[in-house]
């Protein structure tokens, strides 16, 4: 396979030059003049460079990213080096038939050579699949006043139009919900409005789509996508996580408790989760792939996550695994934490699973659980053994760089480095570990700054711009402002929740979205009370 066509422009590493005046690269060949103060070396503090040495060699053995302090340099742009014109291109690049190549970007060898140089055919298909993992975010009421919060703000029917996803290729088929029994409470959304919410347990956390007729030629398969949400404030990330490892299954494969909880728990009583988001999803999930390979087609099933997303993304990819032997299964998460031990590893390589992870260097999330007792604990294993309590990642990494972005701040911002919209600037821009940042990248810079403010301030877009007009406030026909009421087809309803891809495909029949159907969970644990913000 041809790991980079002959139109991808390798860009150098722009040197560090004594003059006063250097170029930052913008999308479509803009370039901005950037001025900056002349600074020369200081003598070097002798107690300085002890400290900075004794901060690289703890970073080493934590496998820890720890910064070093930049140098400050004074900026003044030249706004009138920024061609305005070239705004109005286009945002998206055309679409290449990958159906020879399908296997090999979804990691048949592991992406082994497609990485670094990365391959433009699989950054778009990164980003086409971290755009569902957006829309998880984009789709979903985290307004503590508001009688759904907790819950989707659109139908299925009009998810991707609504969200711009509407040439991407997919169709809706099932929202999934979840609900957790261990303490949880910033993690499950919960409305001010206590006796009118749409839910008092269940959190609505993501979506199976299976490409339509055209997308299903363009890639060579017909695939199933399941995107899972992650949490939402960034106090969530981390606070009180115990180290416990759950067995699963059976020998030593052991997961984090809390991500299990969430994946598995369920309750007679609620209306959302009388089944639980593992037993929605593999549901559907099997619905899908008899009802494709009943028709001759190839079936594929590709989860998607970001942060929490991408930890119960491979508990999905575990059980579906398990359940469909015979069914190509990659996962491609963004900032996901590690979920389970070196067991749980080696048996998702032994079931075919592949597993791409987009990680940023900067971003403390991944790094979670197991800061200190991790994979990198292997290298003892001659003289301890396996150890069956040490958090490990699973798959392959693309390990992006908040610094190679000239459009982003320098500094500490963990919303910023975390936000899945970051991971796909980074994405778009890379080209390679030894390359600058790509200049014909056409993802919107502008995206960055949705829920951070991490886009350096000269680009004058605005911190946290994506929210509701007026917050949700509308002028009724008195002149008061009030909160709307939700369009009835919006309103949370499991009855009104029918797979909308039946109208498209017609003969695929209809789920059972009251979650009523119970079947014997796939994991097995205990119910001990924790606190888990990932």
């Amino acid at each position: 396979m041809q790991t980079t066509p002959s139109s991808i422009n390798q860009h150098l590493p722009v040197p560090r030059s004594s003059t006063k005046t250097r170029s930052l690269l913008i999308p479509n060949n803009q370039k901005i003049a950037v001025k900056s103060e002349h600074h020369h070396p200081a003598k070097s503090n002798g107690a300085a460079t002890a400290t900075r040495r004794l901060a690289e060699s703890l970073s080493g053995l934590l496998r820890v990213h720890i910064e070093t302090p930049l140098r400050k340099e004074l900026h003044q742009i030249d706004w009138s080096c920024l061609d305005h014109s070239d705004r109005t291109t286009p945002t998206s690049s055309p679409k290449e038939d990958i159906s020879e190549k399908w296997c090999e970007l979804h990691g048949l060898t592991d992406w082994d050579n497609l990485l670094d140089p990365l391959h433009p055919w699989l950054r778009r298909e990164i980003i086409k699949y971290g755009e569902f993992s957006q829309a998880t975010y984009d789709a979903f009421d985290f307004d503590s006043f508001s009688e759904y919060c907790g819950s989707c703000r659109y139908n299925p029917k009009r998810f991707f139009e609504k969200l711009g996803l509407g040439k991407n290729g997919y169709v809706m088929s099932k929202y999934i919900y979840a609900m957790s029994h261990i303490d949880m409470p910033r993690w499950l959304q919960r409305s001010n409005l206590v006796e009118e919410t749409w839910s008092k347990d269940s959190n609505w956390m993501g979506f199976v789509a299976v490409s339509n007729g055209e997308e299903s030629r363009r890639i060579g398969r017909r695939d199933i996508v399941v995107a899972w949400r992650g949490t939402v404030a960034p106090s969530e990330w981390y606070e009180d996580l115990q180290r416990k490892l759950e067995p699963i299954g059976d020998g030593d494969v052991r997961v984090e408790h809390g991500f299990l909880s969430i994946y598995t728990s369920k309750c007679d009583t609620t209306r959302y989760n009388k089944s639980s988001a593992s037993e929605q999803v593999m549901k559907e999930v099997r619905r899908l792939v008899s009802f494709y390979r009943e028709r001759g087609e190839e079936v594929s099933l590709t989860i998607t996550g970001h942060s929490l997303g991408g930890a119960l993304g491979l508990l999905n990819a575990y059980e579906a695994a398990s359940s469909l032997p015979g069914l190509p299964i990659s996962v491609i998460s963004f900032g996901a934490p590690r979920v389970g031990n070196v067991a749980f590893r080696e048996k998702l390589q032994q079931m075919g699973v592949k597993t791409l992870r987009v990680v940023v260097k900067q971003d403390v999330v991944p790094k979670m659980p197991g800061l200190m007792l991790n994979e990198g604990l292997e290298r003892f294993d001659d003289f301890t053994g396996p150890l069956e309590w040490v958090y490990t990642h699973v798959g392959a990494e693309l390990r992006l760089d908040v610094s190679s972005s000239p459009y982003l701040k320098r500094g500490l911002d963990l919303l910023g480095f975390h936000s899945q919209e970051t991971y796909l600037h980074l994405v778009d821009g890379f080209l390679s570990s030894a390359s600058t940042f790509r200049s014909d990248a056409r993802r919107d810079i502008a995206l960055v700054n949705k829920a951070c403010g991490l886009l350096v301030d000269e680009l004058r877009i605005p911190h946290c711009w994506y929210q509701l007009a007026n917050k949700g406030l509308v002028l009724n026909s008195y002149g008061r402002w009030v909160k709307p009421k939700r369009d009835p087809e919006d309103i949370p309803s499991p009855s009104r929740e029918a797979p909308s891809h039946q109208q498209v495909f017609g003969e695929v029949p209809t789920s059972n979205y009251e979650g009523t159907e119970g079947s014997t969970p796939f994991f097995q644990f205990s119910m001990d009370s924790i606190s888990l913000y990932i």
